[in-house]
């Protein structure tokens, strides 16, 4: 079959399945709105109180029958946002399974110090889940430790072990660890083609070597090129472990606007004292009339500084927002089974199927997000490093 036909079809498919989809959705919704307003009918038009019944007794049993059954869709009623935002953010637990105080969690090590009290180390789970107080200090909702008196205002410095701390230092285990035994069967096995998995890193590291840093960067290339690899398979690796849906994976690490600044601040680092004298000619003394330094020196000093921070947005919106795409659709399935049980079911293949889908998406986004962010990274510091041409 000729390849443009094989596109044509896979674009038909796509599209197909795409209709069903939102018409599933919106026969669901249908449904479920005709069974809420026929249940809000019958309600409305049942029989009236007997008349001998006394007006308070009647507004006593209403208020009752309303008070149980808001308590009742209060416990029933799932938070897809509060859902998803506690899983792209960052605890001081390390969450497995359940919702609630029915969850089951990992509890970390909570690192404090404070003037009043000095160094302060216990587990999170002496918060009993945001439930309790420990040593006088309380954990918030949003996840930041406070003080149990809301008039201490003294400053609190945390250096716990959280989630995404942990993350990092297993991803940065995982990768010496690697690096180690990769140079010792080179070391070993001199000569000879790698095995295994160093067969599949050994591209990376040429394609990251001769295909990135050399052509951009030039004759200096090879003094970035472990920054470079370094930065590559950093983010790489811990993309690769976010997408993992049980411990040590899901942690969102590349997703926390920390670790991207972090990233980008290394990078500025190291074009600004890398940067010649033809770089920083060409932001403080470009080749233009003198009359219109007003306007380029501002323009050009100012895009030395949004270059990191395009680096640190790009990266953290990129990847958190897969995160959220992937449970959202997942939500989808709690979201219609609240409505009715039987509207879960129906789309619950569907919401598995987009979210297998969104997964194996997020494999290549894992890839792709690693090797944009080093190849900005190598094209600035080309810049920095790039000899005058007369």
């Amino acid at each position: 079959m000729p390849e443009n036909q094989r596109t044509n079809r896979g674009a038909s498919f796509g599209k197909l399945s795409l209709t069903l989809f939102f018409a599933l959705f919106y026969m669901t919704t249908l449904s479920a709105s005709k069974e809420l307003s026929s249940k809000t009918e019958n309600v409305s038009h049942s029989e009236p109180v007997a008349e001998n019944h006394s007006h308070k007794s009647t507004h006593a049993v209403n208020e009752s029958i309303t008070h149980a059954a808001g308590h009742t869709e209060t416990e029933s009623k799932f938070e897809p946002g509060k859902m998803i935002l506690d899983h792209v953010s960052d605890a001081h637990d390390w969450h497995l399974w359940g919702e609630g105080d029915h969850s089951v969690s990992i509890p970390l090590p909570v690192i404090l110090y404070t003037s009043s009290q000095g160094l302060s180390i216990f587990l999170s789970s002496n918060f009993q889940h945001g439930h309790s107080a420990h040593q006088g200090f309380v954990l918030s909702e949003e996840g930041v430790v406070k003080w149990e008196e809301e008039s201490n205002e003294a400053a609190i410095y945390d250096f716990s072990i959280t989630k995404n701390v942990l993350a990092l230092l297993i991803g940065s285990i995982f990768l010496i660890v690697l690096v180690v035994k990769m140079a010792r069967h080179y070391t070993n096995n001199q000569g000879k083609a790698p095995k295994g998995i160093y067969n599949l890193i050994e591209p990376l590291i040429v394609f990251v070597r001769d295909d990135l840093a050399r052509p951009t960067i030039g004759k200096r290339a090879d003094a970035f090129v472990p920054l470079l690899l370094s930065i590559f398979f950093f983010i790489f690796v811990l993309n690769l472990f976010g997408l993992i849906p049980v411990f040590p994976g899901g942690a969102n690490v590349t997703g926390n606007i920390s670790i991207t600044l972090v990233l980008a601040l290394v990078v500025f680092i190291t074009v600004t004292l890398n940067g010649n004298k033809y770089y920083w000619k060409h932001i403080f003394m470009p080749d233009v009339p003198v009359w219109m330094y007003v306007i380029i020196i501002p323009i050009e000093i100012l895009g030395v500084i949004l270059k990191p921070f395009v680096l640190m947005l790009r990266l953290f919106a990129n990847i958190t927002a897969g995160h959220i795409i992937i449970l959202g659709f997942f939500s989808l399935i709690f979201i219609f089974g609240n409505m009715n049980p039987n509207l879960g079911f129906a789309v619950s293949p569907l919401s598995v199927a987009f979210t297998v889908f969104m997964s194996l998406l997020e494999l290549l986004v894992a890839f792709l997000q690693a090797f944009v962010f080093t190849l900005l990274s190598t094209i600035y510091i080309g810049m920095a490093v790039e000899e005058h041409h007369h």
